[in-house]
């Protein structure tokens, strides 16, 4: 496994989403599936694992809580706060707090889920617009302070919040969703980022099923499937952005690797400061992924993926209105809108 760094972590350079196996791609697997899905990993030499409050109203950290446990000190371990579950009288619901207070419970709570005393890095899941930045990471570098997360971490958010944020407290990651067919963060953030010396996490990296083997089956997605909300799944868009696939499964296979693995080498070609976190709840397609580092992309592959796949062949925007309004990232005009 190759390795890449964040802040003083040297982490494998593919670290496991985690929310997958309890959160947003519909019903959650067993305990049990999750248990091998991580254990998997651990034994493929992946170091960085990705949770957070939100996914599973906790459960996905208590997951990960108990399975990792024995293994902490050789992980690199990640959550994010400030986006979680709150009680209701008509049920749970998804909360965007940022206040200090909150923050602070948030913390407590995920150190609790996950059995340790301490958090390697600590997102801010969403920037709560009704709070400045400041405050928002004021209270996340009380938190290293106090000893309760080591470094912290920012997610969806624009470049000049990034330089906000690092003002007040080194910012050691930045995640957000990047891929061959979300660019958003070439306007800005990347740049950013490597001009603060801060890692750049891609979620979604292989675009959320699409740059897979496996056509998705739309009218079979789970009825909580996130994909349902947005724009590229929409039928029309959806039909269109297939024909981005013919050409792209061809290069696949001219080089000798699954769809999946051009996507993740494609990300980890764009620079060293980028680490991608795909997600999975299957242990073949764990190994997969993996693969993809030992996948080599010279300048003629990469101009070819850069010019099939892009911001102006996508048709659809990444989010729906809602999900957008709740996100700080640069955004390019997309095909079809």
């Amino acid at each position: 496994m190759q390795h890449r760094q964040i802040g003083p972590f040297k982490v494998s350079a593919i670290g496991l989403g985690c929310m997958n196996l309890s959160h947003a791609y519909g019903a959650p697997v067993s305990a049990e599936q999750g248990e091998r899905v991580l254990l998997a990993a651990l034994d493929a030499g992946v170091t960085l694992f990705d949770t957070a409050a939100l996914y599973g109203f906790g459960n996905n950290e208590e997951l990960l809580g108990r399975v990792l446990k024995p293994y902490r000190q050789t992980i690199t371990l990640a959550s994010k706060g400030g986006m979680a579950g709150v009680q209701f009288a008509d049920g749970l619901k998804r909360v965007i707090d940022g206040r200090p207070e909150a923050l602070r419970r948030n913390c407590e709570d995920s150190l609790r889920r996950l059995q340790t005393d301490v958090i390697d890095l600590y997102y801010l899941h969403r920037w709560d617009k009704s709070v400045p930045i400041e405050d928002s990471v004021g209270a996340m570098a009380d938190l290293v302070q106090a000893g309760k997360v080591r470094t912290l971490g920012l997610s969806e958010v624009s470049a000049n919040t990034l330089r906000r944020a690092h003002a007040v407290h080194p910012i050691a990651a930045l995640q957000t969703e990047y891929s061959l067919w979300t660019r958003n963060p070439e306007i800005a953030v990347l740049a950013a980022c490597r001009q603060l010396g801060t890692a750049f996490v891609a979620f979604s990296p292989v675009a959320r099923g699409f740059l897979c083997d496996a056509r998705l089956d739309l009218a079979g997605l789970d009825a909580k499937d996130i994909r349902r909300s947005m724009p590229r799944f929409e039928s029309a868009n959806y039909q269109a952005n297939l024909g981005l696939l013919p050409a792209y499964l061809g290069l696949a296979q001219e080089l000798g690797c699954s769809p999946a693995q051009l996507a993740l080498a494609w990300l980890l070609h764009q620079g060293p400061e980028i680490i991608p976190i795909p997600g999975t709840t299957r242990q073949d397609h764990l190994i997969d992924d993996l693969g993809a580092s030992r996948v080599k992309l010279g300048p003629a592959e990469l101009e070819r993926l850069n010019g099939l796949i892009n911001q102006q062949t996508v048709h659809g925007a990444r989010y729906g209105a809602q999900a957008a309004g709740e996100v700080d990232t640069e955004t390019f005009q997309i095909a079809g809108l």
